[in-house]
């Protein structure tokens, strides 16, 4: 069985591999809208790191998440520090899991207003869902421009 801190640690290198890779975009294309679920490049992946720091809040009891619109990040470098900031927060919070703590349970409110249980679990298997989810957005979004996305096999596959 997998564990969800290796999916979280796998997704964090494939991460900064696609961050890589937009380096190679002009900021234009970075931004431009290309009709997609958060229109651009920047805000797709703004949006995943955004989904890491709100639910990192919510399992922390924290109020640290950024606030900052997707238009508000106006360089790579706002962006990389975005993104490390986040990084930190994840692995400062999975440093500090126990696997008692994986199985804490919390209650939510989800999409169709109905509340329901979860673990903790449960939420960093939906960042990770998130994040593969919206990878395939941007794997898209490369192909069209006819730029191959960064490598990402599990475990160098």
């Amino acid at each position: 069985m997998v564990d969800v801190k290796d999916l979280l640690e796998y997704n964090a290198g494939v991460r900064r591999k696609y961050f890589e890779s937009f380096l190679k975009l002009s900021w234009k294309d970075f931004t431009k809208n290309r009709g997609a679920s958060f229109n651009s490049i920047r805000n797709i992946f703004v949006h995943t790191l955004g989904a890491m720091d709100y639910w990192l809040d919510f399992l922390k009891k924290e109020d640290l998440h950024s606030r900052k619109k997707f238009n508000e990040y106006k360089t790579y470098g706002e962006v990389k520090s975005y993104m490390g900031h986040v990084e930190k927060r994840m692995q400062e919070y999975l440093s500090s899991l126990s696997s008692a703590g994986l199985k804490k349970m919390y209650t939510v409110t989800g999409e169709e207003h109905k509340r329901a249980r979860i673990t903790a679990e449960d939420v960093l298997v939906h960042l990770v869902e998130e994040e593969i989810h919206h990878r395939g957005e941007l794997n898209a979004l490369l192909w069209q421009m006819d730029i191959d996305p960064p490598p990402m096999g599990w475990k160098g596959l």
